[in-house]
């Protein structure tokens, strides 16, 4: 006989009821989004009338996730960049001169003096006056190699070491220029997303694409420019010995030094030596702040190591100046006026309360490890992503609609059951999408048409296979409970197939691809919910209702 437990009838309209209500807000987007974004602002403490009038257009105690809409959907900026790998090689043949250098200092009786010579940005080119002493010198640069921390790089070390007449030539190894290039993408697409997300942008794409590019789209932004602007600067902040002072920007640097210009003084210029005290990776935060006049600056504070490094410098060099380089430009050059043990400080300059909150922001986030060319830029207005809007609707209403008539039509009262789930698991299906904050882009709206068609094709295999017991003179409950009863192998079947070729496409694909199968996947197991669960319920409410002999379908 038909019986379903009191508790499974509960959990089923328990489990339709949440759903729905989770999807409810989706039903009132924009009146919604401004809330959540009002929310936002006031945590954030922008507490204006605006915003408590934009937080009051909805309620607090009702669900406010939303289904966030893709790049086509909603419009944004998309951008193509490629990281300048290469860029990372000079840096750390620049760091690697005072380490050189220290290294060889206690041995000057055997090697003589060192001199740093004119090299490529990729090597480091060292002079020792006393040739005789090469070999020595060479086992003490080699000394300083490093084992490469890559499973390609086995075996092999970070540096190369020779020697040509009274030269000593130091170079990355093949091994660790692929492990830093490795490094280099990884850590620019971090920070890259850090620095994104900081600024509250919704569910941006942001994905490697082959071995140095790195796709960024990001919607409901105002152009590509606007992206460019929070993640095209570097903010790679420095902290430099000063050597001079003056106006002359093509003076004569000397060999590893180098000259840059004042922010704040224009036509000013520092010489500085190449290689950093401290370097902005060693910061762990940065906030926002006022000077003792007044006016807007950037406190910062270092980690164990680096502020170590620098309380030695400060204690060292007291009366001496040292410049906070950010971008190559001279932030500003104070004289160190006493120990500085704590590892924290303050950068003023001439900043507006908006430009020393986005220098916080960039600083936090991290230096990109090297520099991004832009190889494509594309601004999607928010009227084309309107008409993907207004296309998906037409296309979603035409299939659910026809998918109701034939119903309807094919099997009459039975057909309104199959119905009223169908409307339940497109509701199912955006209560899940907002609970997990996923996006939806065109090809997700596709794969919600195809659900819509998907969903009816488990209950047409339950009510022909009831048809068919009807026509063996089996009594209406007893073909009603054998066809749910045989017909359920076939619908998990059909479903976990196609389960799984959903999961590979998510695992596989890009992000467009990823929502086509995010809301394929989620409308396999509503529709399996509906037409197993859903449908059945509502089958057994009727006949229990009215009890009929005989049933046609």
């Amino acid at each position: 006989m038909l019986q379903i437990d009191l508790w499974k009838r509960i959990t089923i309209w328990l489990t339709c009821a949440v759903g729905l209500w989770l999807a409810m807000p989706n039903a009132f987007y924009t009146n919604v989004e401004k809330h959540n974004d009002a929310v936002q602002a006031i945590e954030l403490g922008a507490t204006t009338l605006e915003n408590l009038a934009d937080q009051a257009r909805w309620p607090d105690w009702m669900p406010s996730g939303l289904v966030n809409l893709g790049l086509d959907l909603r419009g944004g900026a998309h951008l193509l960049a490629e990281v300048q790998v290469e860029d990372v090689y000079a840096a750390r043949m620049q760091a690697a001169w005072p380490e050189i250098r220290d290294s060889l200092r206690p041995e000057r009786s055997t090697v003589g003096t060192i001199r740093l010579q004119p090299s490529a940005d990729d090597e480091v080119r060292v002079r020792i006056s006393q040739p005789e002493g090469m070999q020595r010198a060479l086992q003490i640069v080699r000394g300083l190699a490093r084992p490469v921390q890559t499973l390609t790089g086995v075996g092999a070390n970070d540096i190369e070491v020779r020697a040509e007449n009274d030269l000593i030539i130091v170079t990355l190894s093949e091994a660790e220029k692929l492990a830093t290039d490795e490094r280099t993408v990884q850590q620019s697409l971090e920070i890259i997303r850090r620095r994104i997300d900081e600024v509250g942008t919704r569910e941006p794409t942001i994905q490697r694409q082959g071995a140095d590019r790195i796709l960024i789209q990001v919607p409901g932004i105002g152009s590509a420019g606007e992206l460019k602007e929070i993640i095209g600067t570097t903010a790679q902040l420095t902290f430099n010995p000063v050597v001079t002072r003056g106006t002359n920007p093509d003076a004569s640097a000397g060999i590893g030094n180098k000259i840059v210009p004042s922010l704040d003084e224009p036509g000013v210029f520092y010489t500085i030596e190449a290689a950093p005290v401290v370097t902005g990776e060693e910061l762990v935060d940065a906030q926002p702040a006022f000077d003792q006049n007044g006016r807007p600056a950037v406190n910062f504070r270092f980690n164990t190591s680096g502020a170590r490094k620098f309380g030695d410098y400060t204690a060292e060099n007291i009366g001496s100046p040292f410049a906070i380089i950010l971008d190559d430009e001279v932030v500003s050059a104070p004289t160190i006026q006493s120990h500085i043990p704590g590892g924290s400080g303050i950068i003023t300059g001439r900043f507006t309360v908006e430009e020393s909150t986005n220098l916080a922001v960039l600083l936090r986030a991290g230096a990109l490890p090297a520099g991004l060319e832009f190889l494509e830029e594309r601004t999607i207005g928010p009227e084309l992503g309107q008409d993907s809007i207004d296309a998906g609707k037409v296309a979603t209403i035409v299939a659910f609609s026809a998918v109701l008539v034939f119903m309807f039509l094919s099997y009459g009262l039975f057909g309104i059951f199959a119905n009223i789930a169908l409307i339940i698991n497109i509701g199912l299906i955006f209560g899940l999408l907002s609970l997990i904050g996923a996006t939806l882009t065109l090809p997700g709206i596709a794969g919600i048409v195809l659900t819509v068609g998907m969903a009816v094709d488990a209950n047409v295999l339950i009510f022909e296979r009831i048809r068919e017991e009807l026509k063996t003179s089996k009594g209406p409950a007893r073909a009603i409970e054998l066809g749910y009863e045989k017909a359920l192998s076939a619908i998990l079947d059909a479903n976990i197939t196609t389960f799984i070729t959903a999961t590979i496409l998510f695992a596989m694909g890009s992000g467009p691809v990823r929502g086509f199968a995010i809301t394929l996947g989620l409308g396999i197991l509503t529709s399996v919910f509906t037409a197993i669960f859903v449908t059945r319920l509502l089958v057994v409410m009727w006949f229990e209702r009215r009890r009929p002999k005989t049933i046609e379908i």
